[in-house]
C-alpha cells in the first residue's frame, strides 16, 4: 500500500492532505476520512492506512490549512491546558460550514481525478467534529457520496442550529451509519432521537447506534480510546463501505 502527502487546490488556498492507494490493481472506491477536532497528524494518517488496506483509496485532509502549519496536536492533554484549549477551540470554530461544504467538493473533485478511482460515489467518514464534516459532505453533495458514517460526532441534530446535517437530511442520498457515544453532552438521547426522526421522514437509508464508550472511543489518541469499540468501529465501517462502494 502506497501513502504519500498531496496538496488540492481549493477555492481558498492549497488543502494538505494524505492519500492512501491499495496495492495490486485498481480502480478501488474512494473514501474521505475527516480527523476529529486535533486536525492532521500520525494517528489520522496511520488510520487513513489502515482503511486503505481493506481496498479503498483514502483521503485524510488536514482542514485547518486556513490558519497555516501547525504543531501536532497531543489530544490526550490539549483540553487539560487552557491556552491549548482555546487554541483548538479557535481552530474548530473559524472552520465555518460554508468552508466546509467548499472543501468537499473540492475533496470529491480530487479524488475524481485518480484514475485510480472507480468510478462513482465516494464514502465519507469522521470522528467528532469530523463525523459532523461527514454527514454535512453528504447533505452538500448528494449523490456525490454514496456512504456516510460518523463515529462519536457532535452535534449532529440540534434544532437552533440552521446548520445542523439534521436539516439537510433530505439532501442525503448516501447510506448513512452513525454511531454515538455514552455520556457525550455533544451528541445527546435527543439530538440522536431528532436524526433518527428526520432521517427517517426524508427515506435516508441509515443505522444509528450508541456504543458502550465514550467520547473520542474510536481514535487511539484520545484519553478515552476505547479498544473493543474502536474494533466494533472498524466492523461497522467495513461493512458499510462494502454493501454500498463495493457493490
Amino acid at each position: 500500500m502506497a501513502q504519500r502527502s498531496v496538496e488540492i487546490e481549493t477555492g481558498d488556498g492549497t488543502c494538505p492532505a494524505s492519500l492512501s492507494i491499495p496495492e495490486g490493481e485498481g480502480p478501488w472506491p474512494a473514501v474521505i476520512m475527516f480527523p476529529d477536532a486535533g486536525g492532521m497528524r500520525d494517528t489520522m494518517r496511520q488510520m487513513g492506512e489502515r482503511l486503505s488496506a481493506l481496498g479503498y483509496v483514502v483521503l485524510v485532509p488536514d482542514f485547518y490549512y486556513r490558519n497555516g502549519p501547525y504543531d501536532p496536536v497531543d489530544m490526550r492533554t490539549v483540553f487539560q491546558n487552557k491556552e491549548s484549549m482555546e487554541w483548538i477551540m479557535g481552530m474548530m470554530r473559524g472552520y465555518t460550514p460554508d468552508m466546509a461544504a467548499r472543501d468537499a467538493g473540492a475533496f470529491v473533485d480530487y479524488l475524481d481525478s485518480l484514475p485510480e478511482k472507480k468510478p462513482g460515489g465516494a464514502g465519507t467518514t469522521g470522528y467528532c467534529m469530523g463525523g459532523r464534516l461527514s454527514l454535512n459532505a453528504a447533505a452538500n453533495l448528494g449523490g456525490r457520496i454514496a456512504a456516510c458514517a460518523s463515529f462519536h460526532g457532535g452535534n449532529l441534530a440540534k434544532e437552533d442550529d440552521p446548520d445542523s446535517p439534521h436539516h439537510k437530511a433530505g439532501a442525503i442520498e448516501a447510506t448513512v451509519y452513525v454511531a454515538g457515544a455514552i455520556e457525550d453532552q455533544s451528541f445527546t438521547d435527543e439530538q440522536k432521537d431528532l436524526l433518527e426522526k428526520a432521517l427517517s421522514d426524508a427515506g435516508v437509508a441509515h443505522t444509528i447506534e450508541t456504543y458502550p464508550a465514550h467520547h473520542g472511543f474510536a481514535v487511539p489518541d484520545n484519553g478515552s480510546y476505547d479498544e473493543a469499540a474502536a474494533e466494533r468501529h472498524w466492523q461497522a465501517m467495513e461493512n458499510l463501505f462494502v454493501s454500498v462502494l463495493a457493490s
